[in-house]
């Protein structure tokens, strides 16, 4: 939607709310709920402010010590909140209401470094400089429960009620006790923009997914962002919820596998200079565990990693191969790699940064592709293993050159802190698990 459309559309009372969003750290859509005039006449232009604390809390939005950009001590003041047009559209699960995201900067025009968006378009402008771009899309799964947020928050998320009660991998006629929910998400989706290209039933009890066709790195973030919470809002407005953990129980986890490729002003970069995808690849490969924190951002996503899972284990890659961390896919000009360590609870922008910085790592270093994995890579003996806790994909994070010399020692020294907090809370809380496991019987 372009700002002449919205003004229209204003001006005829279609259109009465803008909501104008920043992505948090944790991947989640922050900000406020605007008058469309107001935004038209004056934010449109020069842009609004929010807490710079957004970038700067736990999950549960409490306030930590610890953070460069934002504390007690330096008061937490505002960071601006500059509109990025290009983004606005409309949001078909609210009445009378579109969507404009925004690119956060300092009072003195300078950008937020730490931003999740600002860390993806760094790594994009690293890529324009050797002339490419990207085309990249994000498989999400979720979970579909038939319990609202609230009545599964009132259960302590016990015994909550599925929206399947069996694996519904490709089932017609599973897929379709859930296809109130699905379809008017994936049409949603469509009127929102978001170029929807199937759904389908998944592994564990109640999981599914949409996907969505590839784009930019930028908009694909973008998109991934307004679906994930638009997903959950219209479950919400439905007395059913969805959950992105990335391993809810037992059984299969949800994963966020990232399919991803280059192009140039000749066409697909991949598939025209071999050398330079190999040595992509290549960089995915050596980067791959202390990057992992991109990817896996949770204590609950490295439980994700479970031997015969379709999560992977091992650093490896090969083609078609549904166990190895890379999976290389498509001919021609389709040729591209489908990354796998993601789980569905990580941050967009983030994940697309570390593929970006781990691949120039290999282009710029001239890395040698190893040769494909052949069988189960489960059962690699030979091959690095991602890391198993979030304490060593932190450390490794931490200690990450390549980390460093992509992001700067200000996005890696945030995210790493991130890590910290989470690590802490959880260390702090005694579990479900340990009551039943010690209770009496300790």
């Amino acid at each position: 939607m372009s700002i002449e459309q919205l003004t229209a559309r204003v001006d005829r009372g279609e259109i009465d709310t803008v909501l104008l969003v920043l992505t948090d750290m944790q991947g989640r859509l922050q900000g406020k709920r605007l008058t469309a005039r107001h935004f038209l006449e004056e934010v449109a232009e020069h842009g609004a402010e929010g807490c710079n604390y957004l970038l700067a809390v736990d999950v549960d939005m409490n306030t930590v010590e610890g953070y460069e950009m934002s504390s007690w001590e330096k008061g937490y003041g505002d960071f601006g909140m500059r509109p990025d047009l290009s983004t606005l559209r409309p949001v078909p699960w609210h009445e009378g209401t579109v969507m404009c995201l925004a690119d956060l900067e300092w009072a003195d025009g300078t950008e937020v470094k730490a931003s999740p968006r600002q860390v993806l378009r760094a790594q994009l402008a690293r890529l324009a400089e050797r002339g490419w771009s990207t085309n990249a899309s994000t498989e999400l799964e979720f979970l579909v429960f038939r319990d609202s947020y609230e009545d599964a928050w009132r259960k302590g998320y016990r015994e909550l009620d599925p929206a399947n009660l069996y694996n519904v991998d490709y089932s017609m006629l599973g897929t379709s006790r859930v296809e109130p929910l699905i379809r008017r998400i994936r049409n949603s989706m469509a009127i929102a923009g978001l170029s929807v290209e199937n759904s389908k039933g998944e592994c564990n009890y109640g999981q599914h997914e949409i996907n969505f066709r590839y784009a930019d790195a930028l908009r694909t973030a973008d998109e991934h962002s307004i679906y994930k919470n638009a997903a959950k809002e219209i479950a919400a407005q439905e007395g059913m919820s969805i959950s992105f953990m990335a391993k809810y129980n037992e059984r299969e986890g949800s994963s966020c596998h990232i399919h991803f490729s280059l192009a140039d002003d000749k066409g697909a970069v991949f598939a025209n200079d071999r050398a330079t995808f190999e040595s992509f690849l290549a960089g995915q490969l050596a980067c791959l565990r202390e990057l992992t924190l991109c990817l896996a951002p949770n204590i609950n996503s490295y439980k994700r990693y479970a031997e015969g899972s379709f999560a992977p284990t091992a650093v490896a890659w090969a083609e078609d191969n549904r166990t190895c961390a890379l999976r290389v896919v498509g001919h021609g000009p389709a040729l591209r790699f489908e990354h796998r360590a993601g789980g569905s609870d990580l941050n967009p922008y983030l994940a697309l940064s570390a593929i970006i910085a781990a691949g120039l790592h290999g282009v710029d270093n001239r890395l040698e592709l190893e040769p494909p994995y052949i069988g189960n890579a489960y059962l690699a003996t030979d091959k690095p293993r991602l890391p198993t806790t979030l304490r060593d994909a932190r450390d490794l994070f931490a200690s990450s050159e390549v980390a460093r010399a992509a992001f700067g020692d200000e996005v890696v020294d945030h995210y790493a802190h991130a890590a910290t907090i989470e690590l802490d809370a959880f260390e702090s809380a005694v579990t479900d698990w340990e009551h039943f496991r010690g209770f009496e019987r300790l």
